[in-house]
């Protein structure tokens, strides 16, 4: 208690309250896990997140917040990581994000407190993403979001030409008091609705992403020329007469990796790892580097790349092109027949592609030994082997998890499903990729004991909390395998590399390798390095990716600065730059999963009816996601459509109880499914239970059919329906 006191305002997990108060060993952990639990239930702190607690404020009656809206009307107010309730009548119409001033009343027994917005401090800047419906006498904006349960109404004036039917971003200008709609304009319209580019904008819009180049960043960009001349070549290590080429995806346009390699008098192997030099055409500052700096990714939606820099340079100029010559930085090693790294160095250099290979060419030439480069090629990939090996024994994660992709047709419109896995070839660049990226980091952050190293760029991955590695290991044990959760990290990552390897091509394999991903942090980028958990390296950056990370082009401009001898770079100015790229790839990848889902809906809207077996993907107080062998695509089955019984979650066993027949729907139960419903607005698949598949988690009467079971119902047991208004009062 004396621990959360001084911290008032934080929140911890128990692992880093153990280490607070001194409780290292696992057995004092344990009962620190216990003691949160008795001092949650008896209402002296609070559990304010799962696994997160802080002490009860002694709050005034005044405090400062942020606004959580949600269109189902549980609106909430956030104050020092607490959600309060604030009632839809004392809002205030503040929207979500908001930085509100509330009044907090307090708290009677066994009820919750409730807050009251008596002004709004700070709106938040913010669009709404829908479908217009233009009438005579009135217009409105049918909104597709989560954070907003009314329609926006817009004269007719503010329309920009939209009419019915059509798919749009607007603004709210005014919220009344006592009007229940916002008033509002269109900002811009995007296309009809159902059409794929205008439901692609919107994914990009509803997450606050680009959808289109400013017209003045692309002007620029076109005025940028090569600039491939014999003074700049002079400053440069020259690389046109090795042996080089890309191994890219069939589909790309932006390759920013190419690999040299040739073998040196003494035997050893040469390679260079030459990434494109974006930072010598984009100048700090510029207009480009701006708009880059703002995206700080390019954006991969199912079926199109969003690219962080214009075309003109990400495809064109900066894009490693077979036979032309181009300007890259480059890290080059020299590797003996082991694939140990003898020597190296970073710089500055000029490449000429000699081929382009897509992954499915070079993997033809790795299995047949035939082909262009073939010699080259398969040194590549030996050597690739062995230093991949090596990483594994030192107790890196192999996550090897297939992809579903969707084969589009010229409208967009999803005709089939296949997996992309990674084959030898893709795992040959990806590892010198992490060499060079490894590397990198090291020569900069890897100093001599007493001096300080000089602020750096890293890409850090935290160990994982105990407690998600714990539950993890628990839902592994029912399929009957073993993860070592109180190991060391190293002997803990070899138990979960034999649990991937040993549920290859087994039903529960997405499952679990999902489930063994969502038990990890999320890697970021900090100048604080913390080394990365997942690839075992005390040090890591990214460096290869320029074209589409912005990261990368801070990477390859604080090389380029500490090599001719600069200062330490101003390390706040750093993070924050950090902060913003980490926050912007996650946004990226929400929106990525988005188009994915929309897609994966958009398909199986023509399989209505049909029935697919599955695995129980997730578990939620609404129902239980299903993830289906065929396809991968992944609906809900609703708990309000289990009418045999009322569902109570029990979170820490990943399950949903039967509260009379005590029947189980757990994490990794197979099931056969119906596809009920196919929304594509809300982007969700329903699905209609059609046989639990001898569900070991069910009573044994029930399962030979004795007791009112789901297959087998007693017609003279009542069968108890639930609507959504019980499950919401729980």
């Amino acid at each position: 208690m004396s621990f959360l006191d001084k911290e008032k305002k934080q929140a911890f997990n128990y692992k880093q309250i153990s280490h607070g108060i001194g409780a290292e060993h696992p057995a004092n952990r344990l009962d620190v896990i216990n003691l949160l639990d008795e001092l949650t239930a008896a209402d002296e702190i609070l559990e304010v997140s799962l696994g997160r607690y802080k002490a009860k404020a002694n709050r005034g009656t005044e405090n400062i917040g942020y606004f959580v809206r949600r269109s189902t009307g549980r609106n909430a107010v956030v104050i020092d990581d607490e959600q309060i309730m604030v009632a839809e009548r004392n809002s205030m119409h503040a929207l979500n994000g908001d930085k509100v001033r509330v009044e907090v009343s307090a708290s009677r027994r066994g009820q919750e407190p409730e807050a009251k917005v008596i002004e709004i401090i700070e709106p938040k800047e913010q669009v709404f993403i829908g479908t217009l419906n233009v009438e005579k006498n009135y217009a409105a904006l049918v909104t597709d979001s989560k954070f907003l349960a009314a329609d926006i109404v817009i004269p007719r004036s503010k329309l920009k030409g939209g009419k019915t039917g059509d798919k749009a971003i607007a603004r709210i200008t005014v919220w009344r008091d006592d009007e229940k709609n916002p008033r509002g304009e269109v900002v811009d319209i995007l296309g009809r609705k159902g059409e794929n580019t205008a439901e692609m904008h919107a994914i990009l819009a509803e997450f606050g992403l680009p959808y289109k180049y400013p017209e003045n960043v692309e002007k620029a960009a076109d005025k940028i020329t090569a600039g491939i001349t014999p003074e700049e070549i002079a400053k440069r290590e020259d690389f046109r007469g090795v042996t080089t080429f890309t191994i890219d995806p069939r589909d790309a346009k932006d390759f920013d990796d190419a690999l040299s390699i040739r073998q040196l008098a003494n035997g050893n192997w040469e390679v260079g790892v030459h990434i494109a030099d974006v930072t010598h055409y984009v100048r700090p500052g510029s207009i480009i580097d701006k708009e880059a700096q703002s995206r700080a990714t390019s954006v991969y939606l199912v079926d199109r790349t969003i690219p962080m820099l214009p075309e003109h340079l990400s495809n064109g100029i900066c894009s490693l092109r077979p036979n032309e010559e181009k300007l890259t930085f480059s890290a080059i090693f020299e590797l003996d027949s082991k694939a140990n790294v003898v020597n190296y160095r970073i710089g500055r250099t000029v490449i000429c592609s000699d081929c382009r290979f897509t992954y499915e060419e070079a993997q033809k030439i790795i299995e047949t030994g035939e082909g262009d480069f073939a010699r080259e090629v398969n040194v590549l990939n030996d050597l690739a082997q062995q230093l991949r090996r090596r990483r594994y024994d030192a107790g890196a994660l192999e996550f090897d998890r297939a992809e579903v992709r969707f084969d589009i047709d010229k409208e967009g419109r999803p005709v089939s499903v296949y997996f992309k896995e990674s084959k030898e070839a893709n795992k040959l660049i990806e590892e010198f990729m992490l060499l060079a990226n490894l590397t990198v980091a090291e020569s900069i952050g890897k100093v001599a004991n007493g001096k300080k190293a000089k602020s750096f760029v890293y890409r850090v991955h935290d160990n994982p909390d105990p407690e998600k590695i714990s539950n993890f290991s628990m839902i592994a044990s029912r399929f009957g395998y073993k993860i070592n959760a109180d190991g060391r990290a190293r002997e803990v990552n070899k138990s979960l590399n034999r649990l991937l390897k040993d549920v290859k091509g087994k039903g529960e394999e997405n499952m679990l390798s999902m489930l063994a991903i969502r038990s990890m942090a999320k890697a970021v980028y900090t100048t604080d390095n913390i080394g990365h958990y997942g690839l075992a390296l005390e040090y890591y950056t990214h460096f290869t990716s320029p074209i589409r990370r912005y990261p990368d082009m801070m990477v390859h401009r604080l090389l380029a600065k500490y090599a001719e001898g600069a200062r330490s770079a101003d390390k706040n100015k750093l993070d924050d730059q950090c902060k913003h790229s980490s926050d912007m790839e996650q946004l990226a990848s929400n929106a990525e999963r988005a188009s994915i889902r929309y897609k994966q809906v958009e398909f199986m809207r023509d399989r209505l009816g049909q029935v697919f077996e599955g695995v129980i993907s997730g578990v939620t107080e609404w129902g239980f996601y299903v993830e289906l062998d065929e396809n991968m695509c992944e609906g809900l089955v609703p708990v309000r459509d289990l009418a045999d019984d009322y569902y109570d979650l029990d979170e820490k066993n990943y399950c949903l109880i039967g509260r009379t027949h005590h029947n189980r729907y757990t994490l990794g139960d197979r099931v056969k499914v119906q596809v009920a419903r196919a929304d594509l607005e809300r982007k969700q698949l329903d699905f209609a239970l059609v046989d639990d598949m001898g569900n070991p988690n069910k009573p044994l009467e029930q399962r030979h059919g004795k007791g009112g079971g789901r297959n087998n119902p007693n017609p003279k047991q009542k069968r108890r329906g639930h609507g959504g208004n019980k499950r919401r009062q729980k």
